[in-house]
């Protein structure tokens, strides 16, 4: 437990063995919910136990995230701080996860980034995949594209990912990958659009895309027949919406056939990257 990273709360130190590191974080990054609940889903699949957490005083202004307050099933008052735990799941003989679900701090990234980066030298991660989700205009009536980009190119060619090429401004996402790359662990993204007629409704379609391209990212058969349900009923909700709209279900139908004339899969490469550019540049 390294004296490098003081900001670090350890529950106690899980033995591993080579893990992954997956991360996602809620705020402008994460449209519709959907990355933080497609890694939410998959610590839930894992049984992922919880075994540290990034202490929040240094990193938040709690009057932008305030805290919460609860009674315990003693009737005690508690107080929830906002949390970035890790957690640790081995899924198989050749495969460990470590997953971290957190919220994007305002205060001293690259302070809290290098609580994140040192965590993973100490146990021996050996590459890092964060997930995000962004608003496009794709239409809701067709499957998700996922977005796949490396920050080293030798990873990008191994996973058959993009490599980055993108300038202009960032967040703690791209704090996080420019920390790894120092570090020398290599990192991935994996990016899901969000239909941006929708912004401020949870996406379990966007999720359960996420969810699918993780699973084959790493190999590893990822059950999400929750989040089939819930798309499902997602885009029925949105179909109800729309019936009584018709602008917008004439938005919609443009949409589609944009999306079918450039074939837009969920990985789909120019269409997608200009939209995440265009996404990032416009968080000033």
């Amino acid at each position: 437990m390294s004296s490098d990273a003081p900001h670090l709360r350890w529950y106690h130190r899980p033995s591993t063995t080579r893990p992954v590191l997956i991360v996602a974080f809620e705020g402008w990054n994460d449209a519709g919910s959907a990355a933080s609940t497609a890694v939410a889903h998959a610590e839930d699949l894992w049984a992922a136990e919880p075994f540290c957490e990034i202490d929040p005083e240094e990193f938040y202004d709690f009057s932008e995230v305030r805290p919460t307050v609860h009674f315990d099933e003693h009737g005690q008052r508690q107080i929830d701080w906002p949390q970035n735990q890790l957690s640790h799941a081995r899924i198989s003989d050749d495969l460990e996860v470590i997953t971290l679900l957190g919220i994007e701090p305002q205060l001293r990234w690259r302070t809290f980034c290098e609580q994140i980066t040192t965590l993973a030298t100490d146990l021996d991660v050996r590459m890092v995949v964060v997930l995000g989700a962004l608003l496009a205009e794709v239409p809701h009536t067709r499957p998700t594209p996922v977005y796949g980009t490396a920050y080293d190119p030798a990873l990008a060619d191994s996973l058959s990912l993009t490599p980055s090429s993108y300038e202009g401004p960032t967040g703690i996402v791209g704090v996080l990958h420019d920390a790894f790359r120092a570090t020398g662990i290599p990192s991935a993204s994996l990016w899901a659009a969000v239909p941006t007629y929708i912004p401020n409704t949870p996406s379990p379609k966007a999720a359960l895309a996420l969810v699918a391209r993780l699973g084959r990212l790493l190999d590893v058969d990822l059950p999400a027949d929750a989040l089939s349900v819930a798309a499902g009923e997602y885009e029925n909700r949105i179909d109800e919406v729309l019936s009584d709209d018709e602008d917008s279900a004439d938005w919609v139908t443009q949409l589609e056939a944009a999306y079918d004339e450039h074939e837009l899969d969920e990985t789909s490469g120019a269409e997608l990257i200009a939209e995440v550019e265009r996404f990032l540049r416009n968080q000033r």
